[in-house]
């Protein structure tokens, strides 16, 4: 009887290992996936454009074989805005999965909850009030030369951690549910929005329309050095989250349980939004606001993944340097000579999905 019920045990234990073996896998292949799409549309997004650029140059030139002209093109034109993309994209979707685990609410987003408004009222204080920006009337393509990118980044900081810290208080002491959450970052939004409105109307006309026209969006406006920065506070965020990955499992069961677990709930709530409000400002300071991209990207991965962040959090990312990158490419493409703003068209994408969402009531405590 001792040795049947030891070979069951035995039985049993290397079938919860196969199982196991069989749910990384999964994972990992769905992250293989990812990683071929987002080379896939990275090579095409450098090759689509007016200049002719077939993708075996695009190859060649990548990999030091172009000719001056490829280079020019490539280095000199495309793959900034390229890497851009992907660095905004990936450092965007890993702050919405973050905002969503810690805040215990699915519609949690920078843009959502006003961060991102009150980090493009900073950046603007900075470029009009204390000249942090240039303004370029011999370029329509780069109407704001950011003179000072960290002062810029410094203000987009102090906005994006103002609606931060309401909506973290607003969640700590007062417990209000997911969709008053939502409507306090619509609130906050509005609010920053006036601010920016304020600035703008004592502002001279140039100034204007530099601002308005920075706000829209745009990837094609940075240059290495602030890609470095981007680079640089995204990388650090992201070997931050990814450290913190088994606490963000345990608060999908709650909070106490979390606590139960060994979990310090609020360190990990309090320094895990201030991260996500960092990047969130640095992204924006950059390449104005860009929405929904934090929103969607986890949302799409959950349907794959699930909920274990240990991969949740890598997909979130890949996700995201997708979806901006395509919409991206799609702006350059679909009235081209014309580039359209890449926030408004990652708002056409967000804001149906963000609909759905309200619908289905996923947002319900």
């Amino acid at each position: 009887m001792k040795s049947n019920s030891a070979v069951i045990e035995k039985k049993k234990k290397e079938k919860k290992q196969k199982t196991y073996q069989q749910y990384i896998f999964y994972k990992v292949i769905v992250i293989i996936v990812l990683v071929v799409v987002l080379l896939a549309v990275t090579i095409f997004a450098i090759h689509a454009g007016s200049s002719g650029i077939s993708v075996w140059d695009v190859i060649k030139t990548i990999f030091g074989a172009g000719t001056k002209q490829t280079n020019s093109i490539v280095f000199g034109i495309r793959l900034p805005r390229v890497v851009t993309a992907l660095i905004a994209g990936m450092a965007l979707g890993m702050v919405g999965c973050v905002m969503q685990s810690v805040l215990r609410n699915p519609l949690a987003d920078a843009s959502t909850l006003g961060v991102s408004q009150g980090a493009a009222f900073g950046a603007t204080v900075a470029i009009i009030c204390f000249g942090a920006g240039a303004q370029n009337t011999a370029s329509a393509a780069n109407a704001v030369n950011i003179s000072n990118p960290y002062l810029v980044t410094l203000c987009a900081f102090i906005g994006g951690a103002i609606s931060t810290l309401i909506i973290l208080g607003l969640s700590r002491f007062k417990k209000i549910s997911p969709q008053s959450m939502i409507l306090a970052g619509v609130a906050l939004s509005a609010l920053f929005s006036g601010g920016t409105t304020l600035i703008q109307y004592f502002a001279d006309d140039v100034e204007v329309a530099a601002v308005v026209f920075w706000t829209f969006g745009d990837l094609g406006r940075t240059n290495w050095i602030e890609i470095l920065i981007i680079a640089c506070v995204s990388v650090a965020a992201c070997i931050y989250f990814m450290f913190n990955r088994w606490n963000y499992n345990a608060f999908e069961s709650g909070g106490q349980t979390a606590k139960s677990l060994g979990v310090n709930v609020n360190v990990v709530t309090y320094v895990g939004m201030a991260v996500c409000s960092l990047v969130a400002s640095v992204v924006v300071a950059f390449v104005g606001i860009i929405s929904f991209v934090g929103l969607l990207a986890p949302h799409i991965m959950r349907r794959f993944i699930g909920n274990d962040y240990r991969f949740l959090l890598p997909t979130s990312a890949l996700t995201g340097a997708v979806l901006l990158l395509t919409a991206d490419t799609f702006g350059r493409l679909i009235v081209a000579p014309i580039i359209l703003p890449i926030g408004a068209i990652t708002s056409f994408l967000g804001a149906p999905l963000f609909l759905y969402l309200l619908f289905k009531g996923v947002g319900k405590a």
